[in-house]
């Protein structure tokens, strides 16, 4: 039987074995059938140790200084060779700018409590483009401490807004409680939107998500709402009072068909 048979033999063989048999098995038979190029060569087991190894290699090429803040890279200095030192001052520089750009979108971030003789250097020359919202209030008034709260947790989750707050009397003289709260918003020295008395800021009953989305239509913060969140109250009212109306409307008809009979 020539080499030509001889593949075909274990070729035929081969679909009469078992189909399930496990290829990388360790059997005379698999040999054969490696050695006539029927099965594909032995697949090695991979080395956990090898892999290992590998992988440290590849975090070794990270350089150290790359998981490094720049107070760490300062202790550090003395670790490093020249060139090192170069890549140092250059990623240096980086972060430096980078926490810049951050620190100027998140410069305020709390509501900030001004004065009536602040009033014209905090908010109306305010820096250029940069919105300002404040509320003037009076401590015995319960809407303006609600404002107060709503506006402390805006001003963290908005930092790029300023929000300042000031007692109505040190900016405003006889300014009547009627008017309170009231929230004006600045922007370049101008009134870009104004909350005046209750109704106007929303009710006694004001949520945050309320406030935010007033302030976010004036254009002076980013909201991530992406509707009004009054709108849905609104609506389940009218809906309300519409079937109202037509369950009365129905026992009335009822009542003239009765009368009638």
């Amino acid at each position: 039987m020539n080499i030509n048979q001889q593949k075909q033999s274990c070729k035929d063989f081969s679909y009469l074995s078992d189909q399930k048999q496990d290829p990388n098995e360790d059997t005379e038979w698999n040999e054969i059938l490696r050695d006539f190029g029927i099965l594909p060569p032995k697949e090695e087991p991979k080395d956990e140790i090898e892999e290992m190894v590998l992988r440290l290699q590849k975090e070794a090429m990270v350089k150290p200084y790359e998981k490094m803040t720049l107070a760490e890279l300062k202790e550090a200095e003395d670790e490093f060779d020249d060139e090192d030192m170069r890549a140092i001052e250059m990623y240096r520089e980086k972060r430096l700018q980078e926490w810049k750009v951050l620190k100027k979108k998140q410069k305020f971030g709390e509501l900030r409590e001004i004065s009536g003789n602040q009033y014209v250097n905090e908010v109306t020359n305010a820096e250029k483009d940069v919105w300002v919202i404040i509320h003037l209030y009076r401590s015995s008034i319960p809407m303006c401490l609600l404002v107060n709260q709503h506006l402390s947790l805006l001003a963290r989750k908005f930092p790029e807004t300023k929000f300042v707050k000031a007692i109505v009397n040190s900016c405003i003289d006889h300014y009547h409680d009627n008017c309170l709260p009231t929230i004006f918003v600045y922007k370049n020295g101008q009134i870009e939107g104004k909350f005046i008395g209750i109704v106007e800021c929303g009710g006694i009953n004001l949520k945050l998500e309320e406030l935010e989305w007033k302030l976010a239509e004036v254009g002076a913060i980013q909201t991530d709402l992406e509707e009004n969140p009054k709108k849905v109250i609104v609506d389940v009212m009218v809906s309300s009072i519409r079937n109202t109306s037509i369950y009365d409307d129905t026992d009335s008809s009822n009542s003239d068909n009765e009368d009638t009979k």
